[in-house]
Formats: structure tokens, sequence, C-alpha cells
């Protein structure tokens, strides 16, 4: 594959991680409205129909592993195609959210796989399973509600407690690592959002500053909003409506 395939692979897959991040924070502000909102939402997607949930994930594996492997074959590629001169050159102009793309890219992956490990499969803290609690039918869309009672029951996982008590001050480390992971998320898109544009061929001298600025907004709304929940629960903004058993 040639490297403007190569680029537009990075890309196209950075576009779709961009949507998704985006996408993601969105859904998560819910948190800072009445819990039912966080809880209905995350009853929807783990009951979306013809495992659409399954195949979200899957497109989104295949475009993270996709912008992995070919940045690698890249960045392999530069080396190999760069006099050393020239190379030591570009590296002093280059700027240094670029220059620490992949170690930004490493660091973020691993901050994926906690994320996972922590809220989603739930094995750092087992205790999460067991909470639960009642909707009272003011979320988002009470379809949820409706259908739940219905059936003779309003009870769902608390989300919504569950991500407060994993952001407590109990487990401090984690919104720490999630403040420094955000942090680099921030760094990886300034530059990515920016290179982005200049593979697809979108990027030329009148509209580089004003994509670079909008590079800059994107990635500091997405470091805010993603950090704004950790920081509300450390500080006490968001407070759990269920209580966490010990751990067995």
């Amino acid at each position: 594959m040639s490297s403007l395939g190569k680029k537009y692979i990075m890309a196209l897959t950075g576009l779709v991680l961009v949507g998704f991040a985006m996408g993601h924070m969105v859904g998560n502000l819910q948190m800072f409205l009445h819990p039912d909102w966080i809880n209905e939402y995350a009853y929807k997607l783990q009951h979306l129909p013809y495992g659409l949930l399954w195949i979200v994930r899957l497109v989104m594996l295949s475009c993270v592993t996709a912008h992995i492997a070919t940045a690698i074959l890249l960045v392999i590629e530069n080396h190999r195609s760069r006099p050393e001169k020239y190379a030591a050159k570009a590296h002093m102009q280059a700027s240094f959210a670029s220059r620490t793309m992949r170690y930004s890219g490493g660091i973020l992956i691993l901050f994926i796989v906690f994320h996972i490990m922590h809220f989603t499969v739930q094995n750092i803290h087992p205790e999460f399973l067991e909470l639960e609690t009642e909707l009272v039918g003011v979320g988002t869309i009470h379809h949820v509600y409706d259908k739940l009672q219905a059936m003779g029951h309003t009870q769902v996982h608390d989300v919504y407690s569950m991500v407060i008590h994993g952001f407590s001050v109990q487990f401090w480390y984690v919104p720490v690592f999630y403040f420094i992971s955000m942090a680099v998320l921030c760094l990886h898109l300034m530059h990515g959002i920016s290179s982005m544009f200049q593979s697809l061929g979108l990027r030329n001298a009148t509209w580089r500053v004003y994509l670079d600025r909008a590079a800059l907004v994107i990635a500091l709304v997405v470091f805010i909003g993603f950090s704004s929940i950790p920081l509300a629960s450390l500080l006490g903004i968001l407070e759990p409506i269920t209580p966490l058993l010990a751990a067995h």
C-alpha cells in the first residue's frame, strides 16, 4: 500500500474515533442531570436490537487496530526513507504534540484497556456489578421506565453510582490516571485532527490556521468534558445514590 493510502486510512479511522469520542463524551455528560438519564442511556445501549452494540464495538476495534497498525507502518516507512540529517531537522521543527504521537498513542491504548476493565467488564471492582437502583421515570425517554414498569419492576444497573464510586477519593489514583490520559488525548487530538485534514487534502496555507484552531478547540472540549466527571466526583459535586458494598 502506498504512503498516501496509509495516510487516508489514518485519517478516516481517526475521523471515526474522534466522532466516537465526542459521542461518548456527550453521553457521559448526562451524569450531571438526574441519575435516570445516564441509567436509562446505559440500559438502552445494553439492549440495542440486532446485536448493534457488538457491531459498534467490532467497528471501533477494527478502527483502533487499523489506526495503530498503519501508524506503525508509517513510522517505519519514514525512518527508512529519510536521511539522518533530514530526520533530525524535521524533529526539531515538529511540534511537541507531533513528536510525542507514538508515546501518547501507547498511553491511550493502556487507558482504553483499563477503561474497559474498569467500567465495562467491571473486573477491577467486581462489586460494581451489584450496584442496582430503581428508575423513577424522569430520564431522557420514558419508554424504558414504562417498559420495565409494565414488567413489574423498574430496577436497572446503577451506572450513575458506579461511575461516582469509581472516581471517588477512595480510589484517588483512578481519576488521576484519567486526568493524565485525557491530557494525553488532548495532545493526540491536536496533532491528529490537523494531520487528518492534511491527509484528506483539505488543509492549505489559507485554512491551516483555522483548522489548527479548530483542532485545539475540539481537543480542549473533549478534555474538559471527560475530565469534568471525575473532578466532580472527587469534589463531592456528584454523589452516589447507591452505597458500595465491600468486595467479597
